[in-house]
Parts: structure tokens; sequence; C-alpha cells
């Protein structure tokens, strides 16, 4: 038994990640989602790291490095807790939710898009803050994408954000003094 099948999605859950599931019906809104999880896969992610670098000086490397760094740990942390917690992603536990995208993995929790959108915005926004129009609604997107789409329950992208707030605090421990200055 899983620990997720010791746990449970309770019957709120489960109705609020059918209530955002079904806006996956609107064909703009789930185009729009759709291109905003492939983007969130890594490609809207590795481009904003290589122009940072490129454009941003000694500070724009040391931004891409920090962010590369924490999305290595990222991708470390959420497939460990997606092997521990095994938990099945909706539209595989409950018939009436569709699936509006192919999940990169077997499991839900947590939401590794969620987590590198948290992790990565964190970052650059620590050292270009001006980049918070652009990077906080398309952040925003990433996680909403996940439930609407079918892939991710609301407390799997809740768990995401939080993992990565705190990843990114504990980075802060080991970048040297005077690096964003």
């Amino acid at each position: 038994m899983t620990a997720w099948q010791r746990i449970g999605v309770g019957a709120g859950e489960r109705r609020l990640c059918l209530a955002m599931n079904r806006w996956g019906a609107r064909r703009a809104l789930t185009r729009l989602l759709r291109l905003v999880s492939r983007l969130g896969d890594g490609v809207f992610w590795y481009a904003l790291m290589a122009l940072i670098a490129l454009l941003g000086g000694v500070r724009g490397q040391r931004a891409a490095l920090h962010m590369a760094v924490v999305g290595v740990v990222a991708a470390t942390l959420y497939r460990v807790l997606k092997r521990w917690t095994r938990r099945p992603r909706p539209f595989r536990s409950h018939a009436d939710i569709t699936a509006y995208i192919a999940p990169l993995d077997e499991f839900s929790f947590p939401s590794g898009h969620t987590l590198h959108a948290v992790g990565f915005t964190l970052v650059a926004l620590a050292y270009f803050p001006w980049l918070a129009p652009l990077l906080v609604p398309f952040t925003l997107l990433v996680a909403l994408s996940r439930v609407v789409l079918g892939v991710h329950y609301p407390s799997d992208v809740l768990a995401a954000t939080l993992v990565g707030v705190v990843l990114v605090q504990v980075s802060w421990v080991f970048v040297p003094t005077g690096w964003i200055g």
C-alpha cells in the first residue's frame, strides 16, 4: 500500500480537481494551457537561463548558474518524492477527469513543472526583479495548467510550491556573499 492509498484524496479536493478540469473543455483555454505546460517542460526556463547568462553580464551568469543548480536539486527531489509517494494521477484515479495533455511520468505528487517554475522564478527575481511581470504570471499559469489539464491534484501543485520556496531559501546558504550585490 502506498502513502497515498493510506492517506487518500479528500472528496473536497477531488471535487475541486474535477471542477478545474472541466475548464479544460474550453478549447482556447486548453490550447493556452497546453502551450504553457509544454514551455514549462523546460524550454522556457532553459531559454531564460541562456538569455540571462548571455545578456546579464556577471550577474546574469551567476543567476543562470544558481537557477541551474536549483533545477538539478529540484529534479532530484521531485523524482524521489514521486517514487516514494507513488500517487496516481487524477485522470487515472477518476474516470470523470480528462487528461488534456500526456504526462511526462506516471505519478502526480509533487508537480515537477510547478516545483521548477517556482524555483526558477524565485531565483531569477532575486537577481532581476524587473522580470516579475513576465515570470509571476507564467509561473501561475504553469501551476494552474497542471490541474486544469488533469495531470495533477491541487495539493500536488501546493506541495510543489512549498518545496520550491524552501529549496530556494536553502540555496541562499550556498551562494557567496556579494553575488547579487
